[in-house]
C-alpha cells in the first residue's frame, strides 16, 4: 500500500516537454515561453517587424485623415504645416529601424580617426585601461582586471585577437552608458553582439590564418582546432567574450533596478520557507539519507546549487547547476543500486531547492538567460540540467496538494504552519531524525556523566573513612601489646647487676682436660 502511494506521488516529466514547442530540437526555457533561444529571438523579430509596421500603417492613416480634414477646412491646401510633424514622425521611425540593424555592426567598422604612430608598437597589455570617461565613472574592480588580462593572455595568439579585444572593449564601455535601459534591451544588445561576433569569426576562421605563427602555441592551437574543429574552436573564443564582457558588466546586469527579478527572489524564498513541511516520500525522491555516501552526495548538491550566487560568469552559473545534477543522479544510484533515471532526477531536483532555498534564484535564472551564450542554453548538458531547473523552480510555484497526493484541507493545513501528522516524518527526513537522535543520546550521556561523578564522590569518602578506620584500628593494637624493657649487654656479656659467670663459653665441655696443649709459634731463620 505504502509502494502505491509512493508511486501515485512521483513526479514524471516528459522529456519532450524539455525541447523547444517549435520542434527545433533545442532546449526550451520557460523564461521563453517553452521557446529556445533562437526560436525566441526570431520570435521577437517578427513582433516587432509586425508591430513597425502596424505603426507605419496607423500613422499612413493618420496622415491621410488629417490631409482630408485640412482640405476641406482651407481651399488652397498647404500640406507642409500638416506634413511637417508626421515627417518628424516618418524620420524618427526610419531612425528607430536603422538602429536595430546597426547596433552591433558598428562595432567592426573601422574609426574614422587615424591612430598615432606609437600606438602601432603598444602592446596589447597597454590597451587594457578604459578610457578617462569610462574610469571615472566607474573604477575597474579587482575582478574586471583579472578578467581582463585573462582575456588578453588569450588572445595573443591570435591573429585578429587584437581587433576582437578593441570589439569587445569598446562594447562593454558603450554599455556602461546605457544604465537606464530595460534588462530585456541590454540583454538583446548582448545578444547582437554574440551572434554578430560570432558570425564574423566563422567567417574569418580560416584554418592558421586565425593564428600568429608562434612555433609553440601555433602548434598547440592546431591540435586543438584538427581536434574539435572551427565550430568548437570558435564556441571557445566565444566563451572568453562572454567570461570577458559578463564579468565587466556585472554589476549592470545583473538584478538591476529595472527589472522585478528582487521581487521575484522573495517571492520564490516564500514559498520555499513556506513549504519546509514537504518530505522525501511526498515527492517520491528514490533517495535513502541513511545511507552516508548518498547522504553526502546530497550535502554536496546543495551546496553546490547554494554556490550559484557565488559566480559572475553565466559559463560558471551553469557548471554550478551542472555538478549538483551529477551529485543527484550519484545520490540516486547509490540508493537505488541501478543507473539513476531522468524520471526519478527531476522530484529529487526540487528536493534539493527546497532544502537548499538558494539566494537570487530568479535572478541567477534570469541573469543566465539573458546574458549566456545562446548555443550552450540549446545543446549540451548545461542546457538540460538548466532546463530542468527552470522545470523545477516552476514546480514549486505552482505546487499544490494534488502534486504531492495531499487532499485540500492537508496542504492548507501544513501550508498555515499545522504540525506534520505522526504518521508523516518531518520535513528533511532522515537528517533530522538523527539530529533528535544525536541530541537525545547526549541527553543520555548527560545523566550518566553526573550518576558517574556521583559515585567518584561517594567512592571517595567511603576511601577516606576507611583510611581513618584502619589507622584507629592499628593504634589500637599497639596500644594494648605494650613492647618490653629492652636489656643492655656490657663488654664483658653480663647485663649490669647480674652476678659474674665462672666458667668460660666451653665451661660445659667435660673432655676439656683431655685436650692437647696449643701449639707455640715459632720462628724460622730464612
Amino acid at each position: 500500500m505504502m509502494a502505491q502511494r509512493s508511486e501515485r506521488r512521483r513526479i514524471r516529466l516528459d522529456q519532450s516537454e524539455l525541447l523547444c514547442t517549435k520542434g527545433c530540437g533545442f532546449y526550451g526555457n520557460t523564461a521563453w515561453q517553452g521557446l529556445c533561444s533562437k526560436c525566441w529571438r526570431d520570435e521577437n523579430q517578427r513582433d516587432r517587424q509586425k508591430q513597425i509596421q502596424d505603426d507605419w500603417a496607423l500613422a499612413e492613416r493618420l496622415q491621410r485623415e488629417e490631409e482630408e480634414a485640412y482640405a476641406s477646412r482651407h481651399q488652397k491646401t498647404q500640406p507642409q504645416p500638416a506634413v511637417a510633424p508626421f515627417s518628424k514622425f516618418e524620420e524618427r521611425k526610419t531612425k528607430e529601424k536603422s538602429s536595430k540593424v546597426n547596433t552591433v555592426t558598428k562595432f567592426f567598422t573601422p574609426s574614422i580617426k587615424i591612430p598615432p604612430k606609437k600606438d602601432a608598437t603598444v602592446p596589447l597589455d597597454a590597451q587594457s585601461s578604459p578610457s578617462s570617461c569610462s574610469t571615472a565613472s566607474r573604477p575597474p574592480s579587482a575582478d574586471t582586471d583579472h578578467a581582463t588580462r585573462e582575456f588578453m593572455d588569450f588572445l595573443k595568439p591570435l591573429k585578429y585577437g587584437r581587433q576582437i579585444f578593441k570589439q569587445c572593449r569598446a562594447f562593454t564601455e558603450s554599455m556602461a552608458f546605457k544604465r537606464d535601459m530595460g534588462v530585456e534591451d541590454m540583454s538583446e544588445c548582448v545578444q547582437d553582439f554574440y551572434q554578430s561576433l560570432s558570425e564574423r569569426l566563422h567567417t574569418q576562421f580560416k584554418g592558421t590564418g586565425m593564428l600568429v605563427l608562434y612555433p609553440f602555441t601555433c602548434a598547440v592551437l592546431m591540435w586543438t582546432f584538427l581536434l574539435l574543429g572551427s565550430s568548437e574552436y570558435v564556441e571557445g573564443i566565444m566563451d572568453e567574450v562572454e567570461r570577458y564582457t559578463t564579468t565587466r558588466l556585472y554589476k549592470e546586469v545583473f538584478c538591476p533596478e529595472t527589472s522585478d527579478d528582487e521581487k521575484k527572489d522573495l517571492a520564490v524564498q516564500k514559498r520555499i520557507r513556506a513549504l519546509h513541511w514537504v518530505t522525501i516520500e511526498m515527492l517520491g525522491v528514490p533517495v535513502d539519507e541513511d545511507i552516508p555516501e548518498a547522504s553526502d552526495s546530497v550535502v554536496k548538491a546543495i551546496t553546490d546549487v547554494i554556490e550559484i550566487d557565488s559566480k559572475r560568469v553565466p559559463k560558471d552559473k551553469l557548471g554550478c547547476i551542472t555538478r549538483c545534477s551529477k551529485h543527484i543522479f550519484n545520490a540516486i544510484r547509490i540508493s537505488k543500486k541501478e543507473a539513476a533515471s531522468a524520471d526519478d532526477f527531476l522530484p529529487t531536483l526540487i528536493y534539493i531547492v527546497l532544502k537548499a532555498n538558494p539566494p537570487r534564484l530568479q535572478s541567477n535564472i534570469q541573469y543566465i538567460t539573458r546574458f549566456c551564450n545562446p548555443s550552450r542554453l540549446m545543446t549540451g548538458e548545461d542546457g538540460y540540467y538548466f532546463t530542468n531547473l527552470c522545470c523545477a523552480v516552476a514546480f514549486i510555484e505552482k505546487l499544490d496538494g494534488k502534486s504531492l497526493n495531499l487532499t485540500s484541507e492537508e496542504f492548507d493545513h501544513y501550508m498555515s504552519g499545522g504540525q506534520a501528522s505522526p504518521s508523516r516524518p518531518l520535513a528533511g527526513g532522515s537528517a533530522i531524525s538523527q539530529v533528535h537522535q544525536r541530541l537525545d543520546l547526549l541527553t543520555g550521556l548527560g545523566e550518566r556523566q553526573e550518576l558517574v561523578m556521583e559515585r567518584a564522590r561517594q567512592l571517595e569518602s567511603d576511601l577516606i573513612d576507611w583510611t581513618d578506620e584502619v589507622e584507629q584500628k592499628v593504634q589500637s593494637v599497639l596500644d594494648t601489646f605494650e613492647a618490653p624493657t629492652p636489656t643492655v649487654v656490657t663488654a664483658d656479656g653480663a647485663a649490669p647487676g647480674a652476678p659474674a659467670a665462672s666458667s668460660a663459653i666451653d665451661s660445659d665441655n667435660v673432655e676439656n682436660e683431655h685436650l692437647p696443649p696449643p701449639l707455640t709459634p715459632q720462628v724460622f731463620a730464612g
